[in-house]
């Protein structure tokens, strides 16, 4: 559904799996963190990056529903309400 929900709404989901175990036993939750906490870090770090905004009228007033898009990118996306 990743793939579908970067393709047809604005919402970009991923899942990331540290392990070959889908279902790790809690007991060894502990030992998965240290292993992948630094990378982990870094990637929540990475949501800083990219551009970000809102797009307004000339009266700052929201325009919902615009299109936004960004030369090389073969992706076009909308606003929200």
């Amino acid at each position: 559904i990743n793939d579908f929900s970067y393709l047809h709404t604005n919402c970009f989901e991923l899942s990331i799996y540290v392990g070959c175990d889908k279902y790790p036993h809690e007991s060894e939750l502990p030992e998965e963190w240290e292993n992948n906490r630094e990378s982990l870090i870094v990637f929540m770090e990475q949501v800083h990056r990219g551009i970000k905004g809102i797009v307004k009228d000339v009266h700052g007033k929201g325009i919902p529903n615009a299109v936004i898009s960004v030369e090389g990118v073969n992706h076009d996306i909308r606003t929200g309400r």
